[in-house]
């Protein structure tokens, strides 16, 4: 996927290239999340999930994106 203003992002400690004005939303839709089954933190605070698609990324930010898994 190419980028017109490419942007470095850290996504669970990886450098990747975000577009510059990408949402929350539409990273964890590229990176083919369940949303249903993650957290997600922006810059060590936990993200309302509701709100993703008004986040925007910037440079330099850093996400933590942990999964959730079932068990018993």
């Amino acid at each position: 996927m190419k980028f017109k203003n490419k942007i470095k992002i850290k996504v669970n400690g990886k450098k990747i290239i975000s577009q510059d004005n990408e949402t929350i939303g539409k990273l964890v839709k590229r990176l083919k999340l369940p949303i249903n089954k993650v957290a997600i933190e922006l810059n060590k605070k936990i993200l309302d999930k509701n709100r993703l698609n008004k986040i925007k990324i910037n440079k330099n930010d850093k996400i933590e994106i942990v999964h959730f898994i079932g068990g018993g």
